[in-house]
């Protein structure tokens, strides 16, 4: 029996155009592993294009890149381009700056 909890990730702007043109869905399920998996190398599994993703929201909470998924989390994949005022309002403006200092 599996212990493993299926994950729901979804790709928001250009990185869900990028997933339909690939004939994908812009949301898909993924299993984690019990322990964990970097946004980074989930993104990888993906096929996501890397230069495009600004931050990842895990749990409605923006983080970078390095941060640790946990099976059961719930995971969207912002694009770059995100406006100014927008990057502030979200939290995504100094998210990897933040995660480096923890």
């Amino acid at each position: 029996m599996s212990t493993q909890t299926n994950t729901k990730v979804r790709m928001f702007g250009a990185l869900h155009s990028f997933r339909k043109e690939q004939g994908l869905e812009s949301t898909t399920e993924v299993t984690i592993p019990p322990e964990g998996r970097t946004a980074q190398d989930l993104a990888h599994d993906l096929d996501l294009p890397m230069e495009k993703i600004e931050a990842v929201f895990v749990n409605h909470v923006v983080h970078g890149l390095d941060h640790l998924i946990q099976a059961g989390d719930r995971v969207a994949f912002v694009p770059t381009g995100i406006p100014g005022p927008h990057r502030l309002l979200l939290g995504i403006f100094g998210a990897d700056r933040q995660n480096s200092m923890q």
